[in-house]
């Protein structure tokens, strides 16, 4: 059995999730990503000018194989729930944040200090991409 996975939503899936990040932490999130995560304006410029475009390649990357991963989750849902749809994205976009991303991402407040609003904007970040990235799967 082929499984149809369409190969131009998990692109433009992964393209939103990449757009979603630079809106989040740049004008929308952005000064209290930095203030709770302690950069600086110095330490970004010293980031800039090490060169940013193996960090980009990777989190283009990372955002391809998410949405290709929430694709076959989202096949599996659909399968197992009876829906589709908008709704099915979102349901499968937050039940893979909520069982995945939440528990391995709470230890950077419970061990590593971090403070919950750093933990709030930066994972937080993650539901929503995950939705939305299920929202494009699901209706495309």
């Amino acid at each position: 059995m082929e499984v149809p996975i369409n190969y131009l939503a998990v692109l433009v899936s992964a393209l939103a999730n990449m757009v979603l990040g630079f809106l989040w932490f740049g004008p929308v999130f952005g000064k209290v990503w930095m203030k709770t995560s302690g950069m600086t304006a110095e330490k970004l410029e010293e980031s800039k000018k090490k060169g940013m475009a193996v960090s980009y390649v990777l989190m283009v990357i990372g955002s391809l194989l998410m949405a290709y991963v929430l694709a076959h989750a989202l096949i599996f849902g659909n399968a197992y729930l009876g829906t589709s749809g908008w709704s099915s994205g979102v349901m499968v976009g937050f039940w893979n944040w909520l069982g995945f991303v939440l528990p391995v991402t709470i230890g950077v407040v419970l061990w590593d200090g971090k403070p919950w609003k750093f933990w709030a904007v930066t994972y937080l970040y993650n539901l929503v991409g995950f939705m939305l990235m299920g929202i494009i799967l699901a209706i495309w």
